[in-house]
Protein backbone atom coordinates (compact mmCIF):
# COMPACT_ATOMS: atom_id res chain seq x y z
CA UNK A 1 0.00 0.00 0.00
CA UNK A 2 1.52 3.47 -0.78
CA UNK A 3 1.49 6.86 0.64
CA UNK A 4 -1.07 5.96 3.86
CA UNK A 5 -0.87 9.48 5.06
CA UNK A 6 0.27 12.25 2.65
CA UNK A 7 -2.61 11.72 -0.15
CA UNK A 8 -2.02 13.74 -3.65
CA UNK A 9 -4.76 16.15 -4.79
CA UNK A 10 -6.64 15.35 -7.40
CA UNK A 11 -7.37 16.98 -10.89
CA UNK A 12 -9.31 19.46 -8.96
CA UNK A 13 -6.52 20.71 -6.41
CA UNK A 14 -8.25 19.71 -3.43
CA UNK A 15 -5.58 20.19 -1.02
CA UNK A 16 -4.51 16.75 1.41
CA UNK A 17 -2.22 16.97 4.31
CA UNK A 18 0.72 15.82 4.35
CA UNK A 19 2.49 14.22 7.36
CA UNK A 20 4.78 14.92 9.70
CA UNK A 21 6.46 12.84 12.73
CA UNK A 22 5.09 13.72 16.45
CA UNK A 23 8.64 13.48 18.05
CA UNK A 24 7.87 12.65 21.67
CA UNK A 25 5.72 9.67 20.33
CA UNK A 26 7.04 8.94 17.07
CA UNK A 27 3.70 8.47 15.02
CA UNK A 28 2.58 10.70 12.13
CA UNK A 29 0.82 13.67 12.74
CA UNK A 30 -1.36 15.66 10.46
CA UNK A 31 -3.94 16.89 12.78
CA UNK A 32 -4.94 20.45 13.27
CA UNK A 33 -4.12 22.83 16.58
CA UNK A 34 -7.79 23.65 18.35
CA UNK A 35 -8.51 26.41 20.54
CA UNK A 36 -11.61 26.70 22.02
CA UNK A 37 -11.85 30.75 24.06
CA UNK A 38 -14.77 31.76 26.63
CA UNK A 39 -17.27 29.43 24.28
CA UNK A 40 -20.46 30.00 25.05
CA UNK A 41 -23.99 28.97 23.90
CA UNK A 42 -27.22 29.93 25.11
CA UNK A 43 -30.63 28.93 25.75
CA UNK A 44 -32.92 31.37 26.76
CA UNK A 45 -31.15 31.48 30.43
CA UNK A 46 -29.50 27.98 30.26
CA UNK A 47 -25.89 28.02 29.45
CA UNK A 48 -25.36 24.63 27.56
CA UNK A 49 -21.80 26.05 26.78
CA UNK A 50 -20.43 28.21 29.68
CA UNK A 51 -17.19 30.04 29.08
CA UNK A 52 -14.95 27.05 27.95
CA UNK A 53 -11.69 27.23 27.35
CA UNK A 54 -9.51 24.14 25.73
CA UNK A 55 -6.85 23.90 23.88
CA UNK A 56 -5.97 20.94 21.66
CA UNK A 57 -2.66 19.98 20.27
CA UNK A 58 -2.15 19.18 16.72
CA UNK A 59 -2.58 15.21 16.56
CA UNK A 60 -4.04 14.55 19.71
CA UNK A 61 -6.96 12.27 20.41
CA UNK A 62 -8.80 14.33 23.20
CA UNK A 63 -12.53 13.16 24.56
CA UNK A 64 -15.23 15.16 25.83
CA UNK A 65 -16.78 12.80 28.50
CA UNK A 66 -19.57 13.79 30.82
CA UNK A 67 -23.45 12.87 31.66
CA UNK A 68 -26.42 14.00 29.36
CA UNK A 69 -26.96 17.67 29.04
CA UNK A 70 -23.18 18.12 30.32
CA UNK A 71 -22.56 20.49 27.27
CA UNK A 72 -20.20 18.07 24.86
CA UNK A 73 -22.60 17.35 22.38
CA UNK A 74 -23.06 21.06 21.88
CA UNK A 75 -19.38 21.90 22.00
CA UNK A 76 -18.99 19.35 19.15
CA UNK A 77 -21.30 20.86 17.70
CA UNK A 78 -20.22 24.73 17.83
CA UNK A 79 -16.78 22.68 16.59
CA UNK A 80 -18.50 21.57 13.57
CA UNK A 81 -20.48 24.60 12.53
CA UNK A 82 -24.03 23.05 13.28
CA UNK A 83 -24.39 25.33 16.27
CA UNK A 84 -23.37 29.12 16.03
CA UNK A 85 -21.66 30.43 19.17
CA UNK A 86 -22.85 33.42 21.23
CA UNK A 87 -19.64 34.48 22.48
CA UNK A 88 -16.34 33.67 21.98
CA UNK A 89 -13.89 31.97 19.52
CA UNK A 90 -13.25 28.68 18.02
CA UNK A 91 -9.29 28.59 16.11
CA UNK A 92 -8.27 26.06 14.17
CA UNK A 93 -4.39 26.24 13.38
CA UNK A 94 -4.90 30.06 14.74
CA UNK A 95 -7.68 30.99 12.34
CA UNK A 96 -11.50 31.59 13.43
CA UNK A 97 -13.42 29.22 12.04
CA UNK A 98 -17.36 30.82 13.26
CA UNK A 99 -17.88 31.98 9.98
CA UNK A 100 -16.99 29.11 7.93
CA UNK A 101 -19.76 27.31 7.09
CA UNK A 102 -19.20 23.41 8.05
CA UNK A 103 -18.74 21.78 4.37
CA UNK A 104 -15.92 24.18 3.88
CA UNK A 105 -14.12 23.62 7.96
CA UNK A 106 -12.54 19.99 6.40
CA UNK A 107 -13.60 18.17 9.14
CA UNK A 108 -14.65 13.88 8.99
CA UNK A 109 -17.75 13.53 10.73
CA UNK A 110 -18.57 10.49 12.32
CA UNK A 111 -22.19 10.12 13.83
CA UNK A 112 -23.85 7.89 16.34
CA UNK A 113 -26.30 6.79 13.54
CA UNK A 114 -24.12 5.28 10.97
CA UNK A 115 -25.63 7.39 7.99
CA UNK A 116 -24.76 5.03 5.12
CA UNK A 117 -26.48 5.57 2.16
CA UNK A 118 -28.25 2.41 1.64
CA UNK A 119 -28.25 2.32 -2.48
CA UNK A 120 -24.45 2.48 -2.42
CA UNK A 121 -21.99 -0.01 -1.86
CA UNK A 122 -19.54 0.03 0.73
CA UNK A 123 -16.94 1.81 -2.30
CA UNK A 124 -19.22 3.83 -3.04
CA UNK A 125 -20.04 5.05 0.93
CA UNK A 126 -16.57 5.66 1.15
CA UNK A 127 -15.72 7.26 -2.21
CA UNK A 128 -18.40 9.79 -1.98
CA UNK A 129 -16.81 12.65 -0.13
CA UNK A 130 -13.81 12.59 -2.66
CA UNK A 131 -16.53 12.79 -5.50
CA UNK A 132 -18.02 15.48 -4.41
CA UNK A 133 -14.49 17.26 -3.64
CA UNK A 134 -13.81 16.53 -7.66
CA UNK A 135 -10.61 13.90 -7.26
CA UNK A 136 -9.91 12.03 -10.10
CA UNK A 137 -10.87 8.85 -10.51
CA UNK A 138 -7.58 6.86 -10.11
CA UNK A 139 -6.61 8.79 -7.29
CA UNK A 140 -10.37 8.15 -5.61
CA UNK A 141 -9.91 4.29 -6.54
CA UNK A 142 -6.77 4.54 -4.79
CA UNK A 143 -7.47 5.94 -1.90
CA UNK A 144 -10.14 3.92 -0.90
CA UNK A 145 -8.36 0.51 -1.53
CA UNK A 146 -6.38 2.16 0.99
CA UNK A 147 -8.95 3.02 3.48
CA UNK A 148 -11.26 -0.28 3.52
CA UNK A 149 -7.84 -2.00 4.23
CA UNK A 150 -7.13 0.50 7.00
CA UNK A 151 -10.55 -0.30 8.23
CA UNK A 152 -10.30 -4.03 7.94
CA UNK A 153 -13.48 -3.48 5.27
CA UNK A 154 -11.66 -5.13 1.87
CA UNK A 155 -13.40 -8.18 1.79
CA UNK A 156 -16.46 -5.89 2.39
CA UNK A 157 -16.09 -3.44 -1.09
CA UNK A 158 -19.15 -4.58 -2.60
CA UNK A 159 -21.69 -5.27 0.00
CA UNK A 160 -24.59 -2.78 0.11
CA UNK A 161 -25.18 -1.42 4.17
CA UNK A 162 -28.11 -3.92 4.82
CA UNK A 163 -25.57 -6.57 4.20
CA UNK A 164 -23.53 -5.68 6.79
CA UNK A 165 -23.42 -6.00 10.85
CA UNK A 166 -23.86 -3.20 12.93
CA UNK A 167 -19.84 -3.08 13.86
CA UNK A 168 -18.79 -3.34 9.99
CA UNK A 169 -21.53 -0.43 9.14
CA UNK A 170 -19.81 1.85 11.81
CA UNK A 171 -16.50 1.28 10.41
CA UNK A 172 -17.84 1.88 7.29
CA UNK A 173 -19.20 5.21 8.44
CA UNK A 174 -15.06 6.10 10.56
CA UNK A 175 -13.75 4.94 6.92
CA UNK A 176 -16.07 7.30 4.74
CA UNK A 177 -14.97 10.30 7.45
CA UNK A 178 -10.97 9.70 7.13
CA UNK A 179 -10.71 8.62 3.63
CA UNK A 180 -10.00 12.47 2.60
CA UNK A 181 -7.44 12.56 5.30
CA UNK A 182 -9.06 15.40 7.24
CA UNK A 183 -6.83 17.35 10.04
CA UNK A 184 -9.89 17.12 12.05
CA UNK A 185 -12.11 13.93 13.09
CA UNK A 186 -14.89 14.55 15.28
CA UNK A 187 -16.94 11.70 16.71
CA UNK A 188 -19.91 12.21 18.42
CA UNK A 189 -21.00 8.64 20.66
CA UNK A 190 -20.67 7.07 17.24
CA UNK A 191 -20.32 3.34 19.22
CA UNK A 192 -23.34 3.50 21.62
CA UNK A 193 -25.46 1.55 19.44
CA UNK A 194 -23.39 -1.37 19.53
CA UNK A 195 -23.28 -4.49 21.75
CA UNK A 196 -20.60 -4.01 24.62
CA UNK A 197 -17.97 -6.87 23.12
CA UNK A 198 -18.32 -5.01 19.65
CA UNK A 199 -17.89 -1.67 21.34
CA UNK A 200 -14.91 -2.66 23.12
CA UNK A 201 -13.29 -4.38 19.74
CA UNK A 202 -13.97 -0.93 17.88
CA UNK A 203 -12.36 1.11 21.09
CA UNK A 204 -9.15 -0.90 19.70
CA UNK A 205 -9.68 -0.26 16.42
CA UNK A 206 -10.07 3.78 16.52
CA UNK A 207 -6.91 3.85 18.97
CA UNK A 208 -4.73 1.94 16.49
CA UNK A 209 -6.62 3.97 13.74
CA UNK A 210 -5.55 7.48 15.48
CA UNK A 211 -1.93 6.31 15.74
CA UNK A 212 -1.81 5.73 11.45
CA UNK A 213 -3.67 8.49 10.82
CA UNK A 214 -2.65 11.18 12.72
CA UNK A 215 -5.20 13.44 12.42
CA UNK A 216 -6.62 15.85 15.90
CA UNK A 217 -9.69 13.54 17.30
CA UNK A 218 -12.12 15.00 18.93
CA UNK A 219 -14.61 12.37 20.20
CA UNK A 220 -17.59 12.62 22.61
CA UNK A 221 -19.08 10.06 25.08
CA UNK A 222 -20.88 9.66 28.63
CA UNK A 223 -18.62 6.36 28.51
CA UNK A 224 -15.56 6.63 31.08
CA UNK A 225 -14.25 3.48 29.86
CA UNK A 226 -14.46 4.23 26.47
CA UNK A 227 -12.68 7.82 27.34
CA UNK A 228 -10.03 5.98 29.65
CA UNK A 229 -9.59 3.23 26.73
CA UNK A 230 -8.86 5.53 23.85
CA UNK A 231 -7.59 9.08 24.81
CA UNK A 232 -4.74 10.86 24.87
CA UNK A 233 -6.53 13.35 27.45
CA UNK A 234 -9.80 13.90 28.78
CA UNK A 235 -12.38 16.84 29.36
CA UNK A 236 -14.65 16.14 31.66
CA UNK A 237 -17.70 18.38 31.66
CA UNK A 238 -20.28 18.98 33.98
CA UNK A 239 -23.31 21.85 33.44
CA UNK A 240 -21.56 23.50 30.61
CA UNK A 241 -18.10 23.79 32.32
CA UNK A 242 -15.05 22.04 31.60
CA UNK A 243 -14.61 20.85 35.44
CA UNK A 244 -11.65 18.71 34.83
CA UNK A 245 -9.01 17.71 31.70
CA UNK A 246 -5.92 15.79 31.91
CA UNK A 247 -4.84 12.40 31.28
CA UNK A 248 -6.85 9.42 31.75
CA UNK A 249 -4.36 8.14 34.46
CA UNK A 250 -4.91 11.34 36.58
CA UNK A 251 -8.42 11.77 35.74
CA UNK A 252 -8.96 8.39 37.54
CA UNK A 253 -6.76 8.53 40.10
CA UNK A 254 -6.71 12.02 41.05
CA UNK A 255 -10.33 13.61 40.13
CA UNK A 256 -10.31 17.46 40.74
CA UNK A 257 -13.77 17.23 43.02
CA UNK A 258 -17.10 14.68 44.02
CA UNK A 259 -18.31 14.88 40.68
CA UNK A 260 -15.30 13.44 38.49
CA UNK A 261 -14.60 10.82 41.19
CA UNK A 262 -18.17 9.53 41.11
CA UNK A 263 -18.49 9.32 37.32
CA UNK A 264 -15.32 8.05 36.18
CA UNK A 265 -15.26 4.15 37.64
CA UNK A 266 -16.91 3.34 41.04
CA UNK A 267 -15.75 5.03 44.17
CA UNK A 268 -15.93 5.07 47.92
CA UNK A 269 -16.02 8.45 49.35
CA UNK A 270 -14.94 8.68 53.09
CA UNK A 271 -16.14 11.39 55.18
CA UNK A 272 -12.88 11.97 57.39
CA UNK A 273 -11.03 14.31 59.69
CA UNK A 274 -7.33 15.58 59.24
CA UNK A 275 -5.25 14.78 62.15
CA UNK A 276 -2.32 15.86 60.82
CA UNK A 277 -0.43 16.78 57.37
CA UNK A 278 3.00 15.92 56.93
CA UNK A 279 4.19 16.45 53.12
CA UNK A 280 1.67 15.20 50.71
CA UNK A 281 0.24 12.71 53.13
CA UNK A 282 -2.53 13.72 55.84
CA UNK A 283 -3.63 11.31 58.40
CA UNK A 284 -7.53 11.22 58.75
CA UNK A 285 -10.00 9.61 61.27
CA UNK A 286 -13.61 8.50 59.98
CA UNK A 287 -16.51 8.52 61.70
CA UNK A 288 -16.07 4.99 63.16
CA UNK A 289 -12.26 6.68 64.59
CA UNK A 290 -10.46 4.52 62.06
CA UNK A 291 -7.35 6.04 61.45
CA UNK A 292 -5.69 5.97 57.81
CA UNK A 293 -3.42 7.87 55.30
CA UNK A 294 -3.98 9.53 52.46
CA UNK A 295 -2.69 11.67 49.37
CA UNK A 296 -3.12 15.44 49.15
CA UNK A 297 -1.85 17.93 46.66
CA UNK A 298 -3.80 20.78 48.45
CA UNK A 299 -2.62 22.77 51.06
CA UNK A 300 -5.72 21.61 53.53
CA UNK A 301 -4.39 21.61 57.67
CA UNK A 302 -7.84 20.93 59.64
CA UNK A 303 -11.33 20.22 58.92
CA UNK A 304 -13.17 17.62 57.36
CA UNK A 305 -12.97 16.04 53.98
CA UNK A 306 -13.65 13.72 51.59
CA UNK A 307 -11.55 11.30 50.91
CA UNK A 308 -11.55 8.80 47.58
CA UNK A 309 -10.76 5.51 47.56
CA UNK A 310 -11.14 3.49 44.62
CA UNK A 311 -12.68 -0.44 45.15
CA UNK A 312 -10.25 -2.39 43.83
CA UNK A 313 -7.22 -0.61 46.09
CA UNK A 314 -9.30 -2.28 49.12
CA UNK A 315 -7.26 -5.54 50.27
CA UNK A 316 -8.99 -7.80 52.51
CA UNK A 317 -6.94 -9.38 55.12
CA UNK A 318 -7.23 -12.53 56.67
CA UNK A 319 -6.77 -11.41 60.18
CA UNK A 320 -6.60 -7.84 61.92
CA UNK A 321 -3.73 -6.26 61.60
CA UNK A 322 -2.72 -2.64 63.22
CA UNK A 323 -4.18 -1.14 60.02
CA UNK A 324 -7.30 -3.10 59.40
CA UNK A 325 -10.70 -2.45 59.66
CA UNK A 326 -13.95 -4.63 59.76
CA UNK A 327 -16.43 -4.94 57.71
CA UNK A 328 -19.60 -6.79 57.39
CA UNK A 329 -20.73 -8.22 53.84
CA UNK A 330 -23.88 -6.80 52.62
CA UNK A 331 -23.66 -8.07 48.92
CA UNK A 332 -21.42 -10.77 47.13
CA UNK A 333 -21.45 -11.09 43.25
CA UNK A 334 -19.83 -13.20 40.96
CA UNK A 335 -18.94 -11.27 37.59
CA UNK A 336 -16.01 -13.66 36.18
CA UNK A 337 -12.90 -12.61 36.81
CA UNK A 338 -14.12 -10.27 39.44
CA UNK A 339 -15.98 -10.47 42.82
CA UNK A 340 -17.70 -7.47 43.98
CA UNK A 341 -18.27 -6.85 47.28
CA UNK A 342 -20.02 -4.55 49.45
CA UNK A 343 -19.89 -3.74 53.27
CA UNK A 344 -20.52 -1.82 55.99
CA UNK A 345 -18.16 -0.32 57.81
CA UNK A 346 -18.64 0.09 61.86
CA UNK A 347 -19.48 4.08 61.31
CA UNK A 348 -22.24 2.96 58.72
CA UNK A 349 -20.66 4.11 55.50
CA UNK A 350 -20.77 1.53 52.61
CA UNK A 351 -17.76 -0.39 51.25
CA UNK A 352 -17.51 -1.03 47.78
CA UNK A 353 -14.36 -3.93 47.28
CA UNK A 354 -13.69 -5.27 43.62
CA UNK A 355 -10.93 -8.08 43.60
CA UNK A 356 -9.78 -10.08 41.24
CA UNK A 357 -11.13 -13.99 41.77
CA UNK A 358 -8.87 -16.65 42.29
CA UNK A 359 -9.56 -20.63 43.35
CA UNK A 360 -8.27 -20.04 46.89
CA UNK A 361 -10.49 -16.92 47.55
CA UNK A 362 -14.23 -18.27 47.76
CA UNK A 363 -17.22 -15.94 47.39
CA UNK A 364 -18.14 -14.01 51.17
CA UNK A 365 -21.23 -14.94 52.64
CA UNK A 366 -23.56 -11.80 53.52
CA UNK A 367 -23.05 -11.64 57.10
CA UNK A 368 -19.64 -12.31 56.95
CA UNK A 369 -16.70 -10.17 58.66
CA UNK A 370 -13.77 -9.10 56.75
CA UNK A 371 -10.85 -7.14 57.80
CA UNK A 372 -9.97 -4.56 55.27
CA UNK A 373 -7.14 -2.17 54.95
CA UNK A 374 -5.42 -0.23 52.04
CA UNK A 375 -2.26 2.45 51.89
CA UNK A 376 -1.85 6.63 51.73
CA UNK A 377 -0.89 5.66 47.95
CA UNK A 378 -4.51 3.85 47.17
CA UNK A 379 -6.65 7.02 48.62
CA UNK A 380 -7.20 10.73 47.50
CA UNK A 381 -8.51 13.49 49.56
CA UNK A 382 -10.72 15.48 47.12
CA UNK A 383 -11.30 19.51 47.32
Amino acid sequence: MTEPLALRAGRSGASVPTSQSDGASGRQVIGSRIAVREAEKQYGEFYAVNRINLDIEPGEFITLLGPSGSGKTTLLNLLAGFQSLDGGEILVDGRPVHNVPTHKRGFGMVFQSYALFPNMTVTQNVAFPLRMAGIDRATTERRVAETLEIMRLSDHARKSPSEMSGGQQQRVAIARAIVMRPKVVLMDEPLSALDRRLRESIQIEIRDLHQTIGSTILFVTHDQGEALTMSDRIAVLDAGKIVQIGRPLDIYRHPSNRFVASFVGESNLIEAEIVQKRGTTVTLKNRAGHVFDAESRDAIDVGRVTVLLRPERVAIANEPTATSTPVTVTSAIFLGEILRIEAQMEGGDTLLIRCTDTARQPLPNVGDRLHVNWGPEDCWVLT
